[in-house]
């Protein structure tokens, strides 16, 4: 399956990299002409060019869209030469499908929200599946999504939130495990050591919540046994309102 990359900012270049990581698709990429991106390119042995009708000249089966949202349906507009079994997967924030068919009229056309953890093939991706979409063609968006992580289907009018959750949020984990780390050091621990098990804490409770399905709470009472530790550290940051910060950190994205 040839798939093709326009844009390749810091998500589309993420994107390459989780591709690259899986090495079982036919990869070309679309950018202006860019030093960072040119050496990129070259590092992973991708072929890049820099015109939209040269990425129609190639007959991708996929166009995955990572440009900046003020340009996406310009661009979209100049890939109406496609044929129209190519499948358009957009990752623009605040572009609807409905902005993309006034210019791609023959497209099977979805949306998406990823975020960066896609560069190691364990990103968090919102998928709004285009309503007509037939089943082979839905089949195909899971096919070429998949391999950068996780998919979370979602109504499309749900993408806002789910990039400030999946977007923003691994850099409130990033503060997170950073204060973690800094405790760590505090207690006497060398600074990389403390990097490593927090990151290790991290990808650890992720995959038991990801593998189990169970409620947050559920996997924290299973550690937090009575008058222990743990109960205690939850206790302080009850007290010292984390819980309403992490609330608040989402309420003022989603802004």
């Amino acid at each position: 399956m040839k798939i093709a990359i326009i844009g390749v900012g810091a998500m589309g270049g993420a994107i390459l990299k989780g591709y690259c990581r899986y090495g079982k698709f036919d990869l070309v990429t679309m950018n202006p002409e860019n030093q960072r991106v040119s050496q990129l390119t070259d590092r992973l042995g991708v072929q890049l060019v820099c015109q939209t009708k040269q990425v129609v000249a190639t007959h991708p089966d996929v166009v995955i869209l990572t440009t900046p949202a003020p340009v996406t349906v310009d661009v979209a507009r100049t890939l109406a030469n496609l044929s129209p079994a190519t499948i358009i997967i957009s990752a623009a924030a605040g572009v609807s499908q409905a902005d993309l068919r006034k210019v791609l009229t023959t497209q099977t056309i979805a949306t998406m929200i990823p975020n960066t953890p896609v560069a190691v093939n364990a990103g968090a991706i919102g998928l709004a599946m285009p309503d007509q979409a037939s089943t082979a063609q839905q089949q195909t968006i899971k096919d070429v999504l998949s391999p950068l992580g996780d998919i979370i289907e979602v109504p499309e009018n749900q993408l806002g939130i789910v990039g400030v959750i999946g977007g923003c949020g691994p850099a409130f984990v990033d503060v997170f495990m950073d204060a973690m780390s800094d405790a760590a050091v505090l207690h006497g621990m060398g600074r990389q050591t403390a990097y490593e098990l927090v990151a290790s804490m991290v990808k650890g409770s992720g995959a038991l919540a990801t593998a189990t399905k169970e409620a947050p709470a559920l996997l924290r009472d299973q550690v937090a046994s009575p008058g222990g530790t743990t109960i205690r550290g939850v206790a302080a940051l009850e007290k010292d309102g984390f819980r309403h910060a992490v609330i608040d950190a989402v309420n003022k994205s989603n802004e």
